[in-house]
């Protein structure tokens, strides 16, 4: 044995089975152990922005409408109630791109074939959905259209501002109609729809009768049936074919099934399950414009996350109140005075109710307080509509 060797001491790299190649094997064992958990960590970490750049790169931002709407800031409504917040729900009927075409002829414009004013009351106690009919005769004002001419003032249908003038010409109809602020916008295509009524297996109504529409491509037997999201379409835009053909009906359907939408996605526990809430995400993001404030998953979660603790009961749905148009009965007008306290209601976010049966509304009811209550025992006034925990077979 060398001078090193004894110098080292029994057991030193001395030998095949000595201390030191065990220790040497350990620290081996440990960098590798400690490489593989780092590698791991890394790619959960790279997988997980790879998802989240993918749903955050979905969203498309609506920059034009945002310039168009700071042009005219002054002119719009203020907001009264801090945390409140009104999102207007645009559907657009838009033909373009492949899976929207086989709808029809792309005619290189749009229109708004469902618009939702939706209010979000602050501490999100309440979610209340109104319906604003296509064929209202509203003013629609000056607006930019996508040739980059402003047009005149035109008393007309509402869902003609949409394709005067896009999401901003539709939001600021709906501000000077209800003087109530639009804070965000929505605006989503067909494909988009049909792909969120997949992401969640589908949703669940009931048919009084079977349907037969060569138009909208549905047929269904009646009873309970699953809609999945071609079905979905077609039944949510059905007119002649279903009931008595009226955009009422097709309103209140379009209601029921968004109900019935919100409750399998609360009942499904998709808001908590990361593998159902990633496809939901994916469909709800690929068809979607937003105002920029919206437009990435960050934005949407800040809106969405307390939306998870109303309770269904609380989600409510209803068409604006509104008749037939004096000089043609094809149209429609807003009923008052009942729209008009809807209106005001919704911008002091004071409470509301729905009931499926139609009632008039009282232009002397009390106000009331935000806990749906007034000094003096008022109760919140009604309107015909529908939540979301009702059944639809019920």
């Amino acid at each position: 044995m060398t001078d090193r060797a004894r110098a080292l001491g029994p057991g030193l790299g001395a030998s095949a089975g000595g201390e030191g190649l065990r220790r040497r094997r350990r620290r081996r064992w440990l960098r590798g152990a400690g490489l593989a958990v780092a590698v791991a960590v890394a790619a959960t970490a790279g997988a997980a922005w790879a998802l989240y750049a993918k749903l955050d790169g979905n969203i498309t931002p609506d920059d034009a409408a945002a310039r168009e709407l700071a042009r005219y800031e002054k002119e719009r409504p203020t907001s009264l109630v801090k945390d409140a917040q009104n999102i207007l729900l645009i559907g657009s009927d838009s033909r373009s791109g492949d899976e929207n075409a086989r709808y029809g002829r792309d005619s290189g414009t749009e229109r708004s074939d469902t618009t939702i004013l939706l209010h979000l009351s602050a501490g999100r106690r309440t979610a209340t959905a109104v319906s604003l009919p296509r064929d209202l005769m509203v003013q629609v004002p000056a607006c930019l259209g996508s040739d980059g001419t402003r047009g005149e003032p035109t008393f007309t249908m509402f869902n003609s501002a949409f394709q005067k003038g896009g999401s901003a010409c539709t939001i600021r109809t709906v501000e000077k109609l209800t003087n109530i602020r639009v804070d965000h916008h929505m605006v989503v295509d067909f494909h988009g729809f049909k792909d969120m009524v997949d992401a969640v297996d589908g949703v669940t109504v009931c048919l009084d009768e079977p349907i037969d529409d060569k138009a909208a491509k549905l047929r269904l037997p009646a009873g309970r049936v699953t809609l999945n999201g071609e079905e979905a379409l077609g039944y949510v835009r059905a007119r002649k074919s279903l009931g008595d053909g009226s955009d009422t009906e097709r309103m209140d359907r379009q209601q029921r099934f968004l109900g019935a939408l919100v409750h399998k996605v609360q009942s499904n526990d998709v808001l908590l399950n990361p593998v159902k809430l990633y496809p939901v995400l994916d469909a709800a993001t690929s068809s979607l414009t937003t105002d920029p404030d919206l437009a990435s998953l960050r934005g949407l979660y800040e809106l969405v996350r307390g939306l998870r603790h109303i309770p269904t009961e609380r989600v409510q749905f209803l068409t604006v109140p509104r008749e037939p148009y004096v000089h043609d009965a094809n149209r429609d007008q807003l009923a008052e005075p009942e729209a008009r306290r809807l209106f005001e209601r919704l911008r002091k976010d004071a409470p509301v109710k729905v009931t499926e049966k139609s009632q008039k509304f009282s232009e002397h009811s009390h106000d009331e307080e935000p806990n749906g209550e007034s000094e003096n025992g008022g109760t919140a006034p009604t309107f015909r509509g529908n939540t979301a925990a009702e059944d639809t077979c019920g």
